[in-house]
């Protein structure tokens, strides 16, 4: 089979505008997720100029880092996995994985922007951390670093899905900046754990485990995000994919690749917990009894984790596409909470600690705080619609096709 590509903007409109013309997918993410953005920013910025940080229910005596960070997380997070995934065919050299390559390059570019945006309204003042970062030079900080290597792997994102979009799939520039792309954002989702993991005064989140943590659960949400928006642009209708992604979504090898994801993670994420709660050091074990109480706990990991596990595990189950579906956007609301979880978990149990305190710091977000949530969201929508409306981001080179079917086969 022979496939034709867009060479120029007018043809990618187009030939997309033709491809959802059925379904209509993509236009009504478009214009929903741009009312939700306009309306979410101007709530946001009203309440920041008006109250300032006071609209955000966080104190320096107790939860300090809130939803908008978790939200700044779990985009981050998901950006990387998704740069990870590409890098199997980008640095790696499994073709097979070539039909996702292009929309997981895009993915990871606004997913990385929406991660920004959150973080940015959630500084109130974002232009004052030029001064901490870069022209302080704390170089002795993760937070400097982690801000380093993501701007550089945004940079790296926007010049490999450019060169993709001029067809550039395996010149030896493009080769060298999906490796430049792969080192950065290992760099900087480890960096981002490690900015948790140096806090010995938050015990739940002390330790080099959460940078592996992060970068592992990284590539889940990188994983969950791509199978999903692959249905989604196609209208949840696999007659509807070109060939190579059909073949790739068919075959039962992909879904063994996301349920052993799944596995680790939840492997993972219950021993985290059970030597948290064996922990003699003051404020870990109480801050995991706490974990353990709340409802959302269970629901991230017997409903939004193990059950997609066992999904994927299913010989009868892990081909059909509303099970696919079904599991991606259940891990992906799984993550979600586990970011919210873990950080505000480890902040619920006051610094310094010891025997005669026994009460926990109590947080709910804010009005302006879940707002801040659906400016992420609806901002990584927005320019996913314009996306699948602008460029062919299912474009691969041809010999994707070959590979695609022989990874469907097994």
């Amino acid at each position: 089979m022979n496939f034709t590509y867009p060479k120029t903007v007018n043809e990618a409109i187009s030939g997309s505008l033709k491809m959802f013309g059925e379904s209509h997918v993509t236009a009504t993410i478009w214009k929903l997720s741009v009312v939700v953005l306009a309306a979410s920013l101007a709530f946001v910025f009203y309440m920041l100029f008006t109250q300032g940080h006071r609209a955000f229910n966080t104190t320096s005596n107790g939860v300090d880092w809130g939803i908008p960070i978790s939200t700044y997380v779990f985009f981050a997070l998901t950006s990387s996995g998704l740069t990870i995934i590409a890098s199997l065919s980008t640095v790696f050299g499994f073709k097979q994985f070539y039909p996702v390559v292009k929309r997981c390059i895009w993915l990871a570019t606004i997913t990385l922007v929406a991660a920004f945006t959150v973080l940015a309204l959630e500084l109130g003042h974002p232009f004052r951390m030029f001064w901490a970062m870069p022209l302080g030079m704390q170089i002795y900080s993760p937070m400097f670093w982690m801000g380093v290597f993501y701007v550089i792997d945004l940079g790296l994102l926007l010049v490999k899905f450019y060169l993709m979009w001029k067809e550039d799939w395996d010149s030896p520039f493009s080769h060298f900046i999906g490796i430049a792309g792969f080192i950065a954002v290992v760099l900087a989702s480890g960096m981002l754990g490690l900015l948790f993991g140096s806090l010995a005064n938050r015990p739940m989140w002390f330790g080099s485990a959460s940078s592996v943590f992060y970068i592992i659960s990284g590539v889940l949400s990188g994983a969950a995000a791509i199978v999903f928006s692959v249905y989604l642009a196609y209208g949840f209708d696999t007659k509807n994919m070109p060939e190579p992604l059909r073949l790739l979504t068919q075959g039962d090898q992909l879904p063994k690749v996301f349920a052993t994801l799944i596995g680790i993670v939840l492997l993972a994420l219950l021993t985290r917990i059970y030597v948290g709660l064996w922990s003699n050091i003051y404020g870990m074990a109480e801050g995991f009894a706490v974990l353990l109480k709340t409802p959302w706990f269970h629901l991230e990991v017997w409903v939004c984790l193990a059950l997609p596990f066992l999904m994927m595990l299913s010989p009868s189950m892990q081909v059909k596409p509303k099970w696919q579906v079904t599991a991606s956007f259940l891990v992906l609301i799984g993550l979600f909470i586990e970011r919210l979880q873990f950080i505000v978990a480890g902040q619920n149990v006051p610094m310094f600690k010891d025997n005669w305190m026994n009460a926990v710091t109590p947080y709910t977000p804010s009005l302006t705080e879940w707002a801040l949530v659906a400016v992420g969201i609806s901002t990584a929508l927005a320019l996913y619609a314009l996306g699948e409306r602008l460029f062919n981001l299912s474009d691969a080179p041809k010999v994707s096709l070959e590979a695609a079917g022989q990874f469907a086969r097994g």
